[in-house]
């Protein structure tokens, strides 16, 4: 048979239930390291439109074509230099006659090649391939071993370990089983179907019956198939009850890991749990107990909910009452406690914080809470909102700490505190605002809203940056436990998706002003330092969100070493910068740029001073001066202003200018005067060159 002909490859791990989270990672690295490891060993593979196949009890790896065996494989085994091969009279030495023999031929059957350090002896040789069938053992067992195994199990006897037991193995190459053993199963062709539904064993005489078969089997194996039935049965499901459903990415993802053939249950509670902040309730269905949620036509909680079984029972009112009963003591038990909050009020909570230690050296959650009531006020005051609003909104923004309902759902601080404030007959921007401060609360998640939840999300993270830097809390290594990255970011983020044009190090100011004396800085650290500290630590986490957004690393190192007071302004210039970079004249205006602050590194003084116009010698230096006068008056206002693309626009006309500047004028001339004039001028032209960013970046 030809090395060339190809034959599907299915391979099939059949276990306990594995571990939901972890599912759809352990199934893509075991298709990656087959695939892998057929490619390493040269084996030909049909891969077109093949993914990773997985279910809670199985990993599959189903390929359209793998080559039966392997290519010939060539060999080259380097011997003996001739001057240690050949004696005097041309007779091999012992050596070459012990290379020939592991060689297995005789020395004169050997080829000769020739290095950097003469000729010498060699063996060529062409074997053929192996057969796939022979290696695939080997394939998976590396495969298997390179998985990211949360929690490796061991069950029995067995000395090896994997995320859950191994009960069969299948392995087909083309109709033929590959006689492997992984773990303790042999191999074989088969598998098994629904453990409730079809608890058979489901026979494959190739590899291409494997789908099918199993979908006989009340089995989807293609995670895609199965989670699109889950969608359309709880879109369905919601549209009986006349709602639609609420479908978390995440929580699809994890029903899909927890089911083999998914059948919706329409479920549904008592109406009077909707009294009940509906935070509290789709997180219990959501994240406890992984049901789907169904809202009204204006997005609001209905009494229904869809569970998702994994079997098609023949009573379901069963399954119905089931899902019912294990949600309704955590609704009981959040309704209480809402009940509770009410009666003790948002006002009165904050008393218990005085009395809650926020960090050591930075007092309570109340003296915090303070401290960011101050902050808010300046940034209210810095971009236009209201000081008194803001203020009131921080000072009550940690009280639903001491809640009840907080306590049983931490994931609620800020909503619950927002439903607090609405029943003690608080305005509503300042109850939004509660809520809204925490914002972002993930990778991902939307800025604040509101105007009052902007600035209090700034003030709050102001005074944990500060506070953490002046304590020496800053991360080092992946230890952040006052999360100050993350912090940093969402910092960043609120001020430039804002359009907050404020100054940055004026507001670290206050917040390090607030706090305690004892963290405050030293005179061997004084605020300055700190200031600028956090400013670089805040720049690197910029770093990676202009990264992810396609800014190129060269366009943010240009406009970070302009140091922008403020962070919106920065995000302008990153803009500026990328349309400038985009200019036939960018390239070299960036390398002029680098060229002068080259010129003027080694020039002393660095240049600067008036540029005399009876000390311009030379036509082009003459052109050049001229050009810098007139950029100078266009573009003052409008980079006053902020317009940073007309700056760079205005720049990209000196280029011809500038070339000839530099291909027609000495810099260095021997009259003082001259040399120094033209450093003059250079140093002109570089500070506006470089007026939006350190365009030289862009060089190179």
């Amino acid at each position: 048979m030809s090395a060339t002909e190809m034959k599907p490859l299915l391979v099939e791990i059949g276990t306990e239930e594995l571990p939901v989270k972890a599912l759809p990672t352990l199934a893509r690295a075991f298709f990656d390291g087959v695939v892998s490891g057929l490619g390493k060993r040269g084996i030909e593979v049909d891969a077109a439109g093949a993914k990773p196949l997985h279910t809670p009890r199985r990993l599959a790896v189903l390929l359209p074509g793998v080559a039966i065996e392997q290519p010939a494989q060539a060999s080259e085994v380097l011997g003996p230099y001739l001057n240690i091969a050949l004696d005097a009279d041309g007779l091999p030495t012992r050596a070459l006659e012990g290379f020939a023999a592991k060689a297995g031929v005789s020395w004169k059957e050997l080829d000769r090649t020739t290095d950097n350090k003469g000729e010498r002896f060699v063996h060529r040789s062409v074997k053929a391939g192996a057969r796939t069938a022979d290696l695939l053992p080997e394939i998976l067992a590396e495969a298997v071993a390179g998985m990211p195994i949360p929690k490796p199990m061991r069950w029995g006897a067995h000395p090896h370990g994997f995320a859950r037991p191994v009960h069969w193995l299948v392995l087909l190459h083309g109709n033929d089983v590959v006689d492997a053993e992984l773990m303790g199963a042999r191999s074989d062709r088969m598998s098994r179907g629904h453990r409730f539904m079809h608890d058979k064993p489901v026979w494959f005489s190739t590899p291409d019956d494997y789908v099918e078969f199993l979908r006989g089997a009340k089995v989807l194996a293609d995670p895609d198939e199965r989670q699109a039935r889950i969608v359309a049965e709880v879109e369905a499901a919601a549209k009986a009850v006349g709602g639609t459903a609420r479908i978390d990415a995440g929580i699809l993802g994890e029903v899909n890991g927890l089911v083999e053939w998914p059948k919706a249950v329409t479920c549904g509670f008592e109406h009077e749990f909707l009294a009940v902040p509906a935070e509290a309730l789709v997180t219990t269905m959501e994240t406890n107990q992984k049901f789907f949620p169904i809202l009204d036509g204006e997005g609001k909680l209905t009494e229904h909910f869809v569970g998702i079984a994994n079997i098609e029972s023949r009573d379901e009112a069963e399954v119905r009452k089931g899902y019912e009963r294990v949600i309704r003591p955590r609704f009981a038990d959040a309704k209480f406690f809402f009940l509770e909050d009410l009666k003790q009020g948002l006002a009165s909570m904050g008393e218990g914080l005085k009395g809650v230690t926020y960090q050591a050296r930075l007092g309570s959650v109340a003296d915090k809470a303070a401290r960011v009531a101050t902050l808010a006020g300046a940034v209210a005051t810095a971009v236009g909102a209201d000081a008194t609003a803001a203020r009131r909104a921080a000072a009550l923004s940690k009280n639903d700490l001491q809640s009840r309902m907080v306590n049983e759902f931490p994931e609620l601080q800020g909503i619950a505190g927002r439903y607090y404030a609405v029943a003690a007959g608080e305005p509503v921007e300042v109850a939004e605002a509660i809520d809204e401060a925490y914002r972002p609360r993930f990778a991902g998640d939307d800025i604040a809203l509101s105007p009052l939840g902007k600035v209090l999300a700034i003030a709050e993270r102001l005074d944990t940056l500060a506070g953490g830097f002046a304590a020496g809390l800053k991360p080092t290594g992946n230890k952040d436990p006052f999360a100050l990255r993350r912090n940093a970011l969402g910092l960043a983020r609120t001020l430039i998706e804002s359009g907050f044009d404020v100054d940055l190090p004026a507001l670290v100011d206050v917040a390090v002003s607030q706090l305690p004396t004892d963290v405050q800085p030293h005179p061997e650290r004084n605020t300055q330092e700190l200031r600028q500290e956090l400013h670089d630590f805040i720049l690197d986490r910029l770093r990676g969100y202009y990264a992810d957004k396609g800014v190129p690393a060269q366009h943010f190192s240009a406009v970070a070493e302009k140091r922008p007071a403020s962070l919106y302004d920065f995000d302008r210039r990153i803009d500026a910068i990328g349309s400038f970079a985009s200019l036939p004249e960018a390239e070299a205006l960036a390398a002029a740029n680098k060229r002068i602050g080259n010129i003027l590194k080694k020039a002393e003084g660095n240049g600067g001073g008036t540029v005399y116009v009876s000390l311009l010698h030379e036509p082009a230096e003459r052109a050049l001066a001229e050009a810098v006068e007139v950029l100078y008056a266009e573009t003052g206002q409008a980079l006053s202003k902020g317009d940073y693309a007309t700056v760079l626009a205005h720049l990209a006309r000196l280029r011809p200018q500038v070339d000839a500047f530099f291909d027609g004028v000495m810099v260095n001339a021997e009259d003082p005067a001259v040399r120094a004039n033209r450093l003059a001028l250079l140093k002109r032209l570089s500070d506006r060159l470089g007026s939006v960013a350190a365009i030289e970046h862009l060089s190179g």
